[in-house]
């Protein structure tokens, strides 16, 4: 079988994929668009496109797919007490997210991807090629040889494009495990949950209950393990008493038979600490870059961001592609992941700590004084936020958390994996760097 050769192999068709495809194949690239399941798929996710997400939509001229408008948001402390979220309108993005099923929202990223002239290929990426030191492309389980002048890893979590380059050091790696299922339920407002199955001892994740169009809700907890794996098995033995927590909040009518209900899970790698995003001729996007927010686990808008960013730096500057790259991602990324990941590192496996901290964020309050910034804060959106008292908290929470986290080895592994940008070269096309 004759190898097929193409400018950019893009692995991998969720949302970072499907958009860094869509973006490289409008500007005239030949791109392949390799995909080892069948679309439509599901996945393992809380299906909330975030404001960043909806607002890249608009600015690739993409209509959003059918779903459900959501806005503020709620999280449910250990004692019960509940602070709402705002959710403000941005100077760059919308104040509303929109609930989308991955089912309906992957496959329609994707089938633009494809209508803008994207090749779809099927099958695995099984072992890397290689041209001298560098990437030349994969083969695939069946034996196929695709070859590209670029790789873009959009593979997720267990990246075999960023093992293969050699990019991940695992022991450095946060990673989570997220189960969710869905029920049929109306839900007012998303709803975080902080939680403490035995009291002063908390949940070392988080938990929620977002409405879904159609009247489906779709609940879940996701656990943080730091580099061990082993331990996302919990997420899915404590589901069932989630759901009694849920009922007793009186956030469900009654807490459902798990055993009846199809549940479906994933891994999570957050704060994108233990992954370097690029080298050579090898870029990674989304999950695979480990660019999934530490705190309440969103990472769609991430992802359709830095695959939109991924393929500006191959079609801008293609010698330089993957240091400019990472630099954007630096510039996108770094003040929040740096704070974030620190703070996940040191908390998980300290139950009690987690425990007061949740108790004191919803406290009477000061949980109600805080919640306009920390939903700016919580959600990554203090760039482009509007002028106003939230915004100033949440600046302040940014100020504070670095110099708290400042001499942390999370910290300190960022400093060497992102060295100061260099300057900033030409715009893409489109004008985005």
């Amino acid at each position: 079988m004759s190898p097929r050769r193409f400018d950019v192999l893009v692995v991998g068709a969720g949302p970072a994929g499907s958009i860094a495809a869509l973006v490289l194949a409008r500007a005239g690239a030949h791109v392949a668009l390799l995909e080892k399941a069948r679309f439509p798929r599901d996945k393992a996710c809380g299906d909330l496109v975030g404001p960043r997400g909806l607002q890249l939509l608009t600015d690739l001229g993409l209509a959003v797919p059918t779903g459900l408008d959501v806005g503020d948001m709620a999280v449910v402390g250990p004692t019960g007490r509940r602070v709402v979220l705002p959710c403000f309108d941005g100077d760059s993005y919308p104040g509303r997210a929109r609930s989308v099923t991955r089912t309906v929202f992957d496959d329609a990223l994707r089938a633009a991807a494809l209508g803008a002239g994207a090749v779809a290929c099927d099958g695995r990426a099984d072992r890397p090629l290689w041209s001298g030191a560098d990437i030349d492309g994969f083969v695939l389980g069946d034996g196929e040889e695709l070859r590209a002048d670029f790789v873009i890893g959009a593979d997720g979590a267990t990246s075999r494009v960023a093992q293969g380059a050699g990019l991940v050091e695992g022991s450095k790696v946060l990673w989570g495990f997220a189960v969710r299922c869905y029920l049929e339920q109306d839900v007012a407002l998303p709803v975080i949950t902080l939680w403490e199955p035995a009291r002063w001892r908390a949940f070392p994740g988080y938990g929620w209950l977002f409405p879904g169009p159609g009247g489906i809700a779709n609940v879940g907890v996701g656990i943080g393990t730091r580099s061990d794996r082993q331990a996302g098995a919990r997420a899915v033995r404590v589901l069932p008493a989630y759901l009694d927590h849920l009922a007793e909040l009186g956030l469900l009518e009654r807490a459902p038979d798990v055993r009846t209900m199809r549940r479906l899970g994933g891994w999570l790698k957050m704060g994108m600490v233990g992954t370097r995003p690029a080298a050579g001729r090898v870029l990674l996007a989304g999950d695979a870059a480990g660019l999934v927010n530490p705190l309440q686990g969103e990472g769609i808008a991430q992802a359709m961001t830095s695959g939109r960013a991924a393929a500006e730096a191959v079609l801008g500057s293609p010698g330089t592609a993957a240091a400019r790259y990472r630099d954007d991602l630096a510039r996108a990324h770094l003040p929040y992941q740096r704070i974030t990941a620190a703070g996940h590192a040191a908390l998980v496996g300290r139950p009690r700590a987690v425990a007061a901290l949740g108790r004191l964020l919803t406290a009477p309050r000061l949980g109600d004084a805080l919640a306009g910034g920390w939903g700016i804060f919580w959600n990554e959106l203090l760039d482009g936020a509007a002028p106003g008292r939230a915004r100033k908290v949440a600046r302040a929470s940014t100020w504070f958390g670095g110099a708290v986290t400042a001499g942390s080895s999370v910290s300190r592994w960022f400093t060497t994996a992102y060295p100061p940008p260099g300057p900033v070269g030409p715009p893409a096309p489109g004008g985005r760097r």
